[in-house]
């Protein structure tokens, strides 16, 4: 694996500064790589898509534990560079059939080559996290498992529990998908260059979605209107979503949900039922 001196080597080589732009911090303690992909449970006969794989620390992880690696890399430079450092790395004749770069951007992503991923492991660059996550979920139901490092903050958020201080949009999204849970903290050091704050683990495990006739775009509408004003009582934050402070208390009382509560304090079931009941009141709703 690669460590600092070999990063450094190989960043040089290749004419590489991270960028913050693309949130690129390359991790160089081998010791984190090994953690990661313990914690991550990769299996021999995993399917593992990495999101961000920079110089490929990470990478050559994966591949010493999974079946197949894809690994999905915006900047130019280090996904031509990346298949060349696993071939002199990885010392498996067939790492080159079980290694595949695809050079695109991750959000918008739909496909990618060979059998279906079966597990999502990524040091993900903290600007766009939950975009990324969010989206790899919808576009690839194949995926079992998740564990992605992610800033401090946002683990929190990803894996906080209803009625939480920092319980909120990602927080309820994640679990549409998928159950959720802090599986680590991760120092600065660890990284090049060191950020500015700690990172944290979260683990993902794929689960059936809430049973509703609404859709996951319908759901995840009342979540965004319901946190776009937090501090609002629940009546008040999807007035606008439903046309009418009122109409909003009728759909809230039909859901069973209290209309005095505040967004925080629902689980994602809730707000299926919140939606399977906007969605029954449809023609009703386009009335007003």
């Amino acid at each position: 694996m690669l460590g600092s001196a070999e990063v450094g080597a190989l960043a040089e080589r290749l004419g590489v500064r991270p960028t913050k732009q693309l949130g690129q911090n390359f991790v160089i303690d081998p010791n984190t790589i090994r953690r990661i992909v313990r914690a991550a449970e990769v299996r021999p006969d995993d399917v593992v898509v990495e999101v961000g794989p920079g110089l490929g620390s990470l990478t050559l992880g994966l591949l010493g534990a999974a079946r197949r690696v894809v690994a999905v890399e915006l900047d130019l430079v280090l996904a031509a560079a990346l298949p060349e450092t696993i071939a002199e790395r990885v010392s498996d004749a067939e790492s080159a059939q079980r290694f595949a770069i695809v050079h695109a951007d991750a959000l918008r992503i739909t496909e990618l080559p060979g059998p279906p991923p079966t597990a999502l492991v990524a040091n993900l660059p903290y600007n766009v996290a939950v975009p990324v996550l969010l989206h790899m979920l919808e576009q690839f139901p194949s995926l079992e498992r998740v564990l992605v490092m992610v800033q401090a903050e946002v683990a929190d958020r990803l894996a906080a529990e209803p009625g939480g201080r920092v319980y909120g949009v990602p927080s309820v999204k994640a679990r549409w998908y998928a159950s959720v849970r802090r599986a680590g903290s991760i120092g600065r050091t660890v990284f090049w260059p060191a950020p500015h704050v700690d990172s944290g683990l979260v683990a993902l495990e794929r689960r059936e979605p809430p049973t509703t006739g609404a859709s996951r775009k319908e759901v995840f509408a009342v979540v965004d209107a319901a946190f776009a004003q937090r501090r609002k009582t629940l009546r008040a934050a999807l007035a606008g979503w439903a046309g009418s402070a009122a109409r909003a208390e009728e759909i809230l009382r039909r859901a069973g949900v209290d209309p005095g509560a505040r967004g925080e304090a629902l689980a994602v079931d809730q707000y299926a039922a919140i939606a399977d009941a906007a969605s029954a009141d449809a023609p009703d709703l386009g009335k007003s």
